[in-house]
């Protein structure tokens, strides 16, 4: 008979109620929406991060078996379900778990109300129909208003990558970044521009390196200034280099 791996109790020892089940109740009473690449955070409570981390270490342990690995004996996998288990909640998903990152503000003190270009920023993030890798680059336009307030440079990556870290699909990941920024900038107008490889085709499926998706999302002023949308897509490097 085989032996359960320590510390990753089977799935038959979970409690009736497992904390996903809770933390799941607890969204669907507020009426609050947890698809993949929403954020849950301020639905979490002390210490259920880590039991979460625990169950889906449970679970992965299950999926191992289902594949007839031998995670007993095999001491390549001995210690996957558990990894597998940290890198989900911890990093490549953890966009859905913590809290928007603090962004230090200050105020437009010149009024500028210039367009500005930031990126490109790299990005990193998994599709949500087969959780494959998505690689790519993102740009920002920004069209400050003359009375709200701007952020560094830095700040844009930490908030792209809060919303990155999680399943995404990659035309609802720009338009998710473009109502952040709105939100966090109060800025006349923004737009995303968005170029990634998507390991889903890569990987498996129709196997083509050279397949890549390239999108974008125009707000206010971008959305109905034509010269302007066209200053900020010639700023950006042309599509592939």
């Amino acid at each position: 008979m085989s032996t359960p791996m320590p510390n990753i109790p089977h799935l038959s020892h979970l409690p009736a109620a497992s904390v996903s089940q809770r933390v799941g109740e607890r969204l669907r009473a507020a009426g609050a929406r947890f698809h993949a690449n929403d954020n849950i955070a301020d639905y979490l409570e002390a210490g259920e991060l880590e039991a979460i981390e625990q169950e889906v270490a449970c679970k992965v342990q299950a999926l191992l078996r289902a594949l007839v690995i031998d995670v007993e004996h095999d001491h390549n996998t001995r210690e996957t379900a558990r990894r597998i288990a940290k890198m989900f909640v911890r990093e490549v998903f953890a966009g859905r778990y913590q809290l928007a990152p603090a962004v230090t503000e200050f105020p437009n003190a010149e009024r500028l109300n210039e367009l500005m270009v930031v990126g490109p920023l790299r990005v990193r993030s998994a599709c949500s129909h087969h959780l494959c890798p998505i690689m790519g680059r993102v740009w920002i336009g920004v069209l400050p208003n003359a009375g709200s307030n701007l952020i560094g440079l830095s700040k844009y990556a930490r908030l792209v990558d809060w919303v990155m870290s999680r399943p995404q699909i990659q035309e609802e990941a720009v338009s998710q970044i473009a109502n952040l920024l709105e939100q966090r900038l109060q800025p006349d107008g923004v737009a995303v521009v968005m170029e990634a490889d998507h390991y889903c085709m890569h990987w498996r499926g129709v196997k083509d390196d050279e397949a890549r998706m390239t999108n974008s999302v125009m707000r206010g002023a971008f959305l109905g200034d034509p010269s302007l949308r066209k200053e900020f897509l010639s700023l950006l490097p042309r599509h592939g280099a």
